[in-house]
């Protein structure tokens, strides 16, 4: 497998655990139709969150959020579209981010970015 592929399943791994300790219910994880997928669907209180997870080894070129543009966004939300379709009954939903940095010395850097809209 290569390393940015690696990254990715490890940061989501992280995400995961992050969100857990911050109250969320993990639904499912790298849920897919079609082309679409969603890295993380989980529950916090009465609200469904489609979470994009975006994980990098440095902040050299910039911070992982900054990596989801709108056209990605779209994907996340047809995705979320599809799902809700076949799984009716969730009347509140939000779409959220987590950013996660590696960092050379210590753990790593988490950021939670709620109710994105792009």
């Amino acid at each position: 497998m290569a390393d940015h592929n690696e990254l990715g399943k490890n940061g989501e791994q992280l995400a995961a655990g992050f969100l857990e300790a911050k109250g969320y219910t993990i639904i499912c994880r790298n849920w897919r139709h079609a082309h679409y997928e969603i890295d993380i669907i989980a529950t916090k209180g009465k609200k469904l969150h489609f979470i994009e997870v975006k994980t990098r080894s440095t902040s050299f070129y910039g911070h992982p959020e900054e990596s989801v543009t709108k056209r990605k966004f779209r994907f996340l939300q047809n995705a979320a579209d599809e799902y809700l379709f076949l799984n009716p009954g969730y009347k509140w939903i939000q779409y959220d981010i987590v950013s996660i940095t590696f960092q050379k010395a210590g753990p790593p850097e988490y950021f939670l970015l709620e109710d994105v809209f792009l």
